[in-house]
């Protein structure tokens, strides 16, 4: 079956003496790896050189008894200069494939993240605060991917939180002052810090730049997502170090 579909790289690697493997998040059919044959012996076989975080239009013959495609057209649409030129913009674009590299499966359909991606390098052109943007994304795509921390009220009792709460990364979500002996390693979060994450989650991603982050609610975002995310992909990505 021959396949079209606009994808993002994600990643690539050298296969055999002529040829490279790419993994791209499209947005039809999700997390794609393909190889393309001959790429390193003439580069003018294909309309791009699949930099990292590159958009291209591909074609691709689908094997049905592997994960492995033979991509036979890869033309570059978008490559984000200005993300590339700049040191700390490219570790974030980095991060935010690795991240998504980690938490998507293979070859399942999400356009909601994909388009989440676009929008993350497009503003990575030009944004002042490239951790928010971090913080946005992680937010976001937590989201998407089912993986949505519980936020509105206790996950142990229900009961709307209406005083002291921390959040529990174990459990998945946030726990009021009477249920916190269920998980002592919980950290303490401000009221500011659950808004911020509920603003988040519940807007677009223009109204979500424009949401003023204070130093302590990022310092706490900080803490508390990449904890989070660290215990359910089950590791820290090395990328992680380097952003925010």
């Amino acid at each position: 079956m021959i396949l079209k579909t606009e994808a993002i790289v994600l990643k690539t690697f050298d296969f055999r003496e002529t040829s490279k493997i790419a993994v791209f998040f499209s947005r039809d059919y999700g997390k794609v790896k393909g190889v393309m044959k001959g790429i390193r012996k003439d580069s003018r076989k294909f309309g791009s050189s699949v930099d990292k975080f590159s958009v291209n239009d591909i074609v691709y013959y689908s094997h049905r008894n592997s994960d492995l495609h033979l991509i036979s057209q890869c033309d570059l649409k978008e490559f984000f200069f200005p993300v590339r030129k700049d040191i700390k913009r490219s570790l974030a674009a980095q991060y935010i494939l690795d991240l998504v590299d980690a938490m998507m499966p293979v070859e399942q359909q999400n356009q909601e993240v994909y388009q989440l991606m676009l929008d993350s390098l497009k503003s990575l052109e030009d944004i002042v605060d490239v951790n928010k943007l971090v913080h946005i994304f992680q937010i976001k795509i937590l989201n998407y991917s089912g993986f949505k921390p519980h936020l509105d009220s206790c996950l142990i009792c229900d009961k709307k939180i209406l005083s002291k709460v921390r959040f529990s990364a174990r459990l998945g979500g946030l726990i009021c002052s009477q249920c916190q002996d269920n998980d002592a390693s919980a950290s303490s979060i401000s009221p500011g810090t659950v808004a911020s994450l509920l603003h988040i989650e519940r807007n677009p991603w223009q109204g979500c730049l424009r949401l003023g982050l204070t130093a302590p609610v990022q310092k706490e975002l900080k803490y508390i997502l990449n904890n989070f995310l660290v215990f359910h992909l089950e590791r820290q990505l090395k990328t992680a170090r380097f952003v925010q």
